[in-house]
């Protein structure tokens, strides 16, 4: 029996080796980003809790990959066992255990240069698009995705090679069923044990390593498989949404008290949603709107702002229109962007509303309040509308016209992510001009894409501001000039005296980790110019969920609808901001900021004298209540369907036909 026993135990060497292997890949790779970050990791006294719990980790990440093989090959009768194709299956199923893992920490230092964590649920929904990914990959990235892909490669020919040799040598033993059977299920056993890492009630998961104040260094004791690998089991289950800061407050009491502080004239039911009454600072003949989406343009890069001096005509408009020095954008995603501007949706740690099912159709945006007015409705972008399921998303919910890629039959440029931002505004400027002279009012929602990775844009069209042309300056350089030459347009157009603008960041580029929200960096540019408005710099603390209730007030439109956020044209108290990235939550005031995490208690942080946010010992009650409240609100509103309009009375849509007679010159 002991011989046996050993002989059964000894087949068991590849997958021993295999584990072995990967402990020492993912800790080397673990230290080496350590290393990258290791004043941030000292600074919260980290470097033990990210090698030793980083160690549990892998563990458990190995178990996971390799336990049911291993065990299923224990049990395989010996004439089998002994094939050569058998050899195959397992011998790729074990190089696999050590390149995907391995591939994916070769991908995670250029993720953690823009993102500031580890490959995630951002990452995986990236990989649904493989076009625009591997043309970003080949143009912006090509020494790195090579390098990735070249020891990626030979990583799996040597290993399958010498894998497959020490399988064919190591599998002939021939013990009884009885002792294959009790070894293993010890490995099924060990495995689970190893997987869950814990003995107390929740399984090891990423919120229970969190450990600090830097999400980026709480992401270190994760390897990027396990992320990743935990990404997607979010996404596969049913979602618990913001439910993961608190389970205690029942949904009532929730819709209870957002009814109070909007001061909504429905109170929200299992049936109507919370509709918000707006009383217009225009009241004149309905304008039209037209929203500039810019792609990634943090306040970082605006002169105007404190940044880089890389948007000279931002600046200047921005001295002649209404502009917001606090606004802060709600995500780190363009399409958290899009919900934020488009629908006022409060964001949630759940994906962003225009990729889920349930906002495919009857979701408010501003599209589906103006089309009942007689808008046209049409979404202008220069890439493929479908990324991200933008076209759907929007098709579904007001827009009536998609303007995209295949839309443009002479672009002047062309590139990655679609044509440039000069031809999407001449595009887009065109049709205005058209609407306008048939006398119909429009909403004109334009997002720009030149300013993505890989950065390319026309030669010959700015002075750069850095030497090599495809840089994040550069193209953002190139942004604000496209945006400066259409408005120029624009508002000397024959349109211009009709409409209201906005020009507003989609959100910042590269969000780094530093604290468990990056503040800094969810601040980004915005700027209304109408008719008839003053120029006048705002620095109330703004949230981009208030962008669509004032500009119904300054187009005209005084439908109430579900939109939360505040009307910014009537006058108001100190402000407040909501942040999501990842999987936290926050919740700024212009004194205090509650963070709020899975699994984890609320943490506050006051601002200093130099205005800087400090942690503080306790967070006070009531701002993690208001902070939980209007983190829940999002996912509630969404799972019960409160973010929407009801169908119009009998009667009440206002037909094109009028409105365009009313509009005629």
């Amino acid at each position: 029996m002991p011989r046996s026993l050993a002989r059964a135990a000894s087949a068991l060497a590849p997958f021993l080796l295999v584990f072995a292997a990967g402990l020492a890949l993912l800790s080397t790779s673990r230290l080496g980003l350590s290393l990258w970050h290791a004043g941030a990791v000292a600074a919260v006294d980290g470097w033990a809790p990210v090698l030793l719990q980083g160690v549990r980790v892998d563990i458990a990440t190995m178990c996971m990959v390799l336990g049911v093989a291993a065990a299923l090959y224990l049990l395989l009768p010996a004439g089998l066992r002994a094939r050569r194709p058998v050899h195959a299956l397992f011998a790729g199923w074990l190089t696999l255990a050590l390149v995907v893992p391995l591939t994916l920490e070769l991908a995670t230092p250029a993720f953690m240069h823009e993102y500031g964590l580890r490959p995630n649920r951002v990452f995986v929904e990236y990989l649904l698009y493989p076009q625009e990914i591997a043309s970003t990959l080949g143009k912006g990235h090509a020494v790195s995705s090579l390098l990735t892909l070249a020891l990626g490669v030979a990583a799996a020919l040597l290993g399958y090679r010498l894998l497959r040799r020490r399988l064919a040598r190591g599998g002939d033993f021939n013990s009884g069923w009885p002792l294959r059977v009790g070894l293993a299920v010890l490995v099924v056993a060990g495995s689970a044990m190893g997987i869950r890492s814990t003995l107390g009630h929740r399984p090891m998961n990423p919120a229970l390593l969190a450990f600090s104040s830097d999400a980026t260094v709480n992401t270190l004791p994760l390897n990027s498989f396990y992320s990743v690998a935990f990404s997607i089991r979010d996404l596969l289950r049913d979602d618990p949404g913001a439910r993961v800061y608190d389970t205690t407050t029942p949904d009532a009491a929730v819709a209870a008290y957002m009814h109070a502080r909007t001061g909504a004239s429905v109170a929200a039911s299992a049936s109507t949603p919370v509709l918000v009454d707006h009383a217009p600072a225009y009241t004149g003949r309905p304008r039209n709107l037209v929203i500039v989406l810019e792609e990634s343009l943090g306040a970082q890069f605006v002169g105007s702002l404190g940044g880089l001096p890389l948007t000279p005509n931002y600046d200047r408009l921005a001295a002649r229109g209404w502009a917001f020095e606090r606004l802060y954008a709600t995500g780190t995603r363009s399409v958290r962007g899009i919900e934020a501007v488009i629908s006022g949706y409060t964001p949630t740690p759940s994906q962003a509303t225009v990729k889920r099912p349930r906002a495919q159709g009857h979701f408010f945006t501003l599209a589906s309040v103006l089309a009942r007015h007689g808008y046209d409705t049409t979404f202008y972008y220069g890439g493929e509308s479908h990324f991200d399921n933008m076209r759907g998303f929007l098709l579904s919910n007001g827009f009536s016209r998609i303007v995209d890629r295949k839309d443009y039959s002479a672009p002047a440029f062309v590139g990655s992510w679609g044509v440039s931002d000069e031809d999407l505004f001449d595009h887009a400027h065109a049709e205005f001009t058209r609407l306008q002279a048939a006398g119909t009012p429009f909403l004109g929602f334009v997002f720009t894409s030149s300013n993505h990775d890989p950065f390319e844009f026309p030669d010959g069209r700015i002075r750069l501001h850095d030497t090599r042309k495809a840089t994040r300056n550069n193209a953002a350089k190139y942004a604000d000039y496209a945006l400066g030459r259409f408005m120029d347009q624009a508002l000397a157009s024959s349109y211009a005296d009709d409409t209201v603008f906005l020009i507003v960041a989609d959100h910042d580029s590269r969000a780094f980790g530093r604290t468990l929200v990056p503040v800094d960096n969810f601040h980004i540019p915005g700027l209304i110019l109408a008719p008839g408005l003053a120029p006048r710099r705002d620095e109330r603390l703004v949230s981009q969920i208030d962008l669509g209730p004032t500009l119904l007030s300054l187009v005209g439109i005084d439908d109430p609808t579900p939109m939360i956020g505040a009307d910014l044209t009537r006058p108001a108290g100190p402000g407040r901001a909501l942040m999501q990235y990842d999987q936290n939550f926050a919740y700024m005031t212009d004194d205090a900021m509650v963070v709020l995490q899975p699994a984890q208690a609320p943490i506050a942080f006051v601002r200093g004298a130099d205005g800087a946010l400090q942690p503080q010992a306790g967070a006070p009650p009531g701002l993690v209540r208001e902070a939980t409240m209007h983190a829940l609100w999002g996912t509630l509103a969404y799972e019960h369907g409160w973010h929407t309009l009801p169908e119009p009375a009998r009667g009440d849509a206002r037909p094109v036909t009028a409105l365009t007679a009313a509009r005629a010159p």
